[in-house]
């Protein structure tokens, strides 16, 4: 891949993606998308990686859509436009389908704007950390349009009715605190400790049981979409599954031995 707009970093287990065009504040050009299609895809099968970070470079984490490419649709007839909004659409759906499927975790790391796309983003990571700076918006409603990047699924499932109706028709603007309060992030932290606070949940994350973590995943997913009797059958085959691997005799025998148990992801 030629492009720079997407970093992509794999030390120890754990894949940094850095969303790297930040004099539009991470926005969604077709250069980004693009590559971070393209880079989230390579890592859903790489058995190197055991967690994987998404994080924004400068100031701010992500803009949403590229309003510049919004500007310039404008001149184009209403069959052209759709094709190529649906086109720009179907091409992001990849990656959060890859991050829901794949067997490791997510983690989102915010910092500054985190708008549109970007709350869609954080909403079907696994895991969120944010900084004290960071803000979130849907703002679609601020200029005439309805939700896209998985957002309305994945709020969906973490607000109530009430909360979801709030953040998409009204747009407001709301921070880190609030966020956590929703249920958008897990843990808000000072700006300056971002970074080393993320990598401490990496590593403990590429550190850990890689197939359980995989099951329990898959698990989640599911949750809502199953009967109870489908949902607790998966639950005995996924358990099977996971008391199959070493990690978990390792886990057994740590315990037995009461020492910190070392796991290898398989």
């Amino acid at each position: 891949m030629t492009s720079n707009a997407v970093q992509l970093d794999i030390d120890n287990g754990i894949a940094t993606v850095k969303l790297n065009q930040p004099e539009v504040r991470n926005a969604l050009t077709h250069e980004l998308r693009t590559a971070f299609r393209d880079i989230i895809g390579s890592l859903e099968f790489n058995k190197e990686v055991r967690c994987v970070v998404i994080t924004g470079a400068g100031d701010h984490f992500m803009a949403g859509g590229d309003i510049r490419a919004m500007v310039k649709r404008l001149e184009l007839d209403e069959v052209e436009r759709r094709k190529l909004i649906l086109e720009g659409i179907h091409l992001l759906h990849l990656p959060l389908f890859a991050i829901r499927r794949m067997g490791k975790p997510v983690i989102a790391s915010i910092q500054g704007a985190a708008a549109g796309f970007g709350v869609g983003l954080v909403a079907a990571c696994d895991l969120a950390i944010a900084a004290d700076d960071a803000f979130f918006t849907l703002a679609y409603c601020h200029i005439g349009a309805s939700p896209d990047g998985g957002s309305s699924y994945f709020l969906g499932r973490t607000l109530g009715m009430k909360h979801q109706m709030e953040l998409a028709l009204l747009g407001d603007r709301f921070g880190a605190e609030r966020a956590k309060e929703l249920g958008i992030v897990n843990w808000t932290v000072p700006r300056n400790e971002l970074e080393n606070e993320t990598r401490q949940l990496a590593k403990r994350l590429a550190n850990g049981p890689t197939r359980a973590y995989a099951n329990s995943k898959h698990l989640f997913n599911q949750t809502n979409h199953l009967s109870m009797e489908s949902q607790l059958q998966m639950e005995a085959e996924k358990m099977a599954d996971s008391m199959l691997t070493d990690d978990h005799a390792e886990g057994i025998n740590a315990f037995m031995k009461k020492r910190k148990p070392t796991f290898k992801g398989h």
